[in-house]
C-alpha cells in the first residue's frame, strides 16, 4: 500500500465519471496502463509529474487532484460558537465550506466583513424574517426564502422578527 494519507482511488471515480477506460487515460497522459492501475488501487504513489499529467486528462489542476486524494475520507469537526450584534452563531468549517446557524431576536444587526473571503454566500431564512442590505440593495426575506450573493460585497443582516437563519459560505476557488 502507498504510504501517507492519500487515497488515489479517486482516479477511478474521476475516470468512470468521464466515461474513460484506463487505456484512454494512458493514451491521453502518456502514462502506462499498468502504472495507472497501480495508482488507482493505492499500490503506487504518483510522482509530481505523473500527477500533473493525470490531472490534465480530467481537466483539473494537480493541486485539486491531490486535494481530492487527501480528502477521500469523511471528516468530523466540532461546531464553534460566537455572538455578534445580537445574533448567536454556531458554525462548522470544512476546507472550502463554512456553515453558520444564526439565531437572533428582532432588532439585532450583524455585519462581519472580516469573515468573508472569495466566497459565495447563501442565506436561508428558517424562521422569522430578516432585512439584508447588499451594497445599496435592500432585500426582505421571510421564512423559507433564500438569497445568494458574492460575500465580498458589503452586507448587513437585520432581524425584523425573532429569526433563525442558515448561512453557507462556499469558497469559489475550490470548485471543480
Amino acid at each position: 500500500m502507498a504510504s501517507g494519507h492519500y487515497n488515489f482511488t479517486i482516479l477511478r471515480s474521476l475516470r468512470k465519471a468521464q466515461g474513460y477506460t484506463i487505456a484512454d487515460v494512458a493514451q491521453n497522459s502518456g502514462i502506462s496502463t499498468a502504472v495507472i492501475s497501480r495508482i488507482e488501487r493505492n499500490q503506487a504513489m504518483p510522482e509530481l509529474e505523473t500527477l500533473a499529467r493525470l490531472s490534465k486528462v480530467f481537466g483539473i489542476s494537480a493541486t485539486d487532484l491531490l486535494g481530492l486524494a487527501e480528502n477521500r475520507t469523511a471528516r468530523v469537526v466540532d461546531a464553534q460558537h460566537y455572538s455578534s450584534g445580537g445574533f448567536d452563531f454556531q458554525n462548522v468549517h470544512f476546507m472550502d465550506l463554512q456553515i453558520f446557524i444564526g439565531v437572533a431576536p428582532a432588532g439585532s444587526k450583524v455585519n462581519r466583513p472580516e469573515v468573508h473571503h472569495n466566497d459565495t454566500e447563501t442565506c436561508w431564512v428558517l424562521s422569522g424574517s430578516i432585512e439584508l442590505m447588499v451594497g445599496a440593495d435592500k432585500y426582505t426575506l421571510k421564512e423559507g426564502e433564500a438569497i445568494q450573493f458574492d460575500a465580498v460585497l458589503e452586507h448587513e443582516y437585520r432581524a425584523l422578527q425573532d429569526c433563525k437563519i442558515l448561512l453557507l459560505h462556499l469558497h469559489k476557488g475550490k470548485r471543480i
